[in-house]
């Protein structure tokens, strides 16, 4: 699953903050791992101070928050310490990100799951 643009249909730019979540019964449905990777507009990864090309449930210390939903915070700026284990960085310019389900279950692949919309923030 590839995305460059958000839930607004505007292309994806590392001058807006993103925030995708996911709701505890709606997490990706699979027996293996998922991931999103970040990418470039010329399709490579991206560079950033913690060097994280892609964040998913194998990332390390990522945070949940207290009702079981997940929220991956994109942007090009660190945000808050306490979002930081749930950040990945985007570049500067427009970028597109892709999203991998490793061992997908039937809700995947009959269609009946869909990725949450990439929400721009204020």
């Amino acid at each position: 699953m590839n995305t460059r643009k958000d839930g607004d249909k505007q292309p994806l730019s590392g001058s807006k903050n993103y925030t995708i979540t996911f709701k505890k019964s709606e997490l990706p449905p699979v027996d293996g791992f998922w991931s999103i990777t970040m990418y470039n507009s010329s399709d490579f990864f991206v560079e950033n101070p913690i060097n994280r090309a892609a964040i998913g449930n194998r990332t390390e210390r990522l945070k949940t928050a207290t009702d079981g939903s997940l929220t991956i915070y994109v942007q090009k700026d660190a945000p808050d310490a306490d979002k930081m284990p749930n950040w990945l960085p985007a570049p500067e310019g427009n970028f597109r990100m892709s999203m991998r389900l490793y061992v997908p279950k039937l809700e995947v692949l009959s269609g009946k799951w869909t990725p949450p919309a990439v929400t721009p923030q204020p």
